[in-house]
């Protein structure tokens, strides 16, 4: 596989700015004495704690050219729209002789060697690189990324094949073993029907044909991409979350709008853990009451994804080994996209403890995860994921979608 024209791009947490125009805010300080410095500090942090400023060092030392010795400031407080110092901090002043004044120091933490350089230029900051354990924030090895690619064409080939319009699609991949867990695409609509994508034959006839556009040169399957982007974007549920609403909803048809590619791969994921763990103590009981009856067809029974001979092959697998135990959800797994995920598929993600997310394209209506939203950088959720964007070879994919997705909003946003 030619993975020399691949490129992936980890997606950060917060947006990123250019070194030399980063976001500041307005401090108080001032120089203080060196033998006051512990004590000055200590009540400081009482009584004017930098909760949002962690990444900023409350104390700047720089040695004076004259006279060679260190000269300490001290940050005393965040400065309030109106300059006012809290009287806390003020009764500091004089018993201590400090002269404050206004300076400023960056609102972020640096993500970055160059933004943390730039960022000490005003004053000392802490640098610290990404030190959750997940592989890909410092890079790829070669053989990472040729697994990326080669589970990447695999979502692009389930999102274009069979699919007319194009859909979205999501592989579950376990990286430790490399295997897909799961591979679904979008049923929100009744053209989009379920269909059995995590057989034993469906993933070998996808990674077969994965195998066999190794051999193909990346141009003619880039063509087969831009003749299904020749249609219209309007039916990918994550970059159109309401078109679903313009559809006729007769009481014959099978639709849901909640049945993204990501939700529904998640489903399928959980039936493969019930089916090769059935004894476990959170073992599935189907829950009628749930089920669509005929005066409501937005609701769908859950169907059989997954082929007898796999069932039987990988329950003897787990009953051999005592050690294999019912993963919690989908910890430490990995999902391939085509298109970037909407904030819901996105928060979906996060409860079910995924490891890393790929995707293709941007989603500039409603993505989650840079686009128009960051969810990965959301410091009140109890669990993180690493986002990357795996760009395709060459430039003309990417303009070509932009510009459909382009013209299907235009078209949604007329009626």
């Amino acid at each position: 596989m030619d993975s020399d024209t691949w490129e992936i791009i980890h997606i950060p947490d917060k947006p990123a700015f250019s070194p030399e125009h980063q976001p500041t805010l307005k401090v108080y300080a001032s120089v203080i004495k060196p033998k006051f410095a512990n004590t000055i500090v200590r009540q400081l942090g009482k009584v004017a704690p930098l909760e949002d400023l962690r990444h900023v060092k409350r104390v700047r030392k720089k040695i004076l050219p004259d006279h060679g010795e260190p000269q300490l400031t001290v940050i005393l407080c965040q400065a309030s729209d109106h300059n006012d110092m809290p009287p806390d901090v003020q009764k500091l002043v004089d018993p201590y002789e400090l002269s404050p004044f206004i300076t400023q120091v960056c609102k972020y933490a640096a993500l970055s060697k160059e933004e943390w350089e730039e960022q000490c230029k005003l004053w000392p900051t802490s640098f610290h690189p990404p030190t959750y354990n997940i592989v890909g924030i410092g890079g790829f090895s070669e053989e990472d990324t040729q697994s990326i690619c080669k589970f990447m064409r695999v979502a692009i080939d389930l999102a274009v094949s069979g699919h007319k319009p194009l859909v979205n699609a999501a592989v579950i991949v376990d990286p430790s073993l490399r295997r897909i867990i799961a591979s679904e695409t979008d049923q929100v609509y009744p053209s989009s029907a379920p269909h059995d994508m995590t057989s034993a034959e469906t993933i070998s006839n996808h990674c077969q044909s994965i195998d066999r556009m190794s051999n193909v040169s990346s141009e003619i399957w880039l063509n087969g991409i831009l003749e299904k982007l020749n249609g219209s974007l309007s039916t990918v549920a994550c970059l159109n979350p309401w078109q679903w609403s313009l559809q006729p909803h007769d009481i014959e048809s099978q639709w849901h709008p909640l049945r993204h590619a990501s939700m529904v791969a998640i489903e399928s994921s959980s039936a493969r853990d019930r089916n090769l763990f059935p004894n476990s103590t959170d073992s599935y009981i189907p829950d009628h009451s749930q089920l669509s009856d005929a005066n409501c067809p937005a609701k769908k029974q859950k169907t059989n994804s997954h082929s007898p001979e796999v069932q039987n092959e990988n329950k003897e697998e787990a009953l051999r080994d005592p050690s294999i135990e019912k993963p919690y959800l989908c910890t430490g797994y990995d999902i391939f996209l085509v298109c970037e995920p909407c904030t819901m598929c996105a928060m979906a993600l996060v409860h079910q403890r995924i490891k890393r997310i790929f995707y293709a394209f941007p989603n500039p209506t409603a993505g989650g995860l840079g686009s128009v939203h960051r969810l990965q950088g959301e410091k009140s959720l109890n669990h993180h994921y690493a986002v990357f964007r795996v760009l395709l070879p060459g430039v003309l994919p990417i303009m070509h979608f932009n510009k459909v997705l382009q013209q299907s909003h235009d078209t949604i946003t007329s009626f």
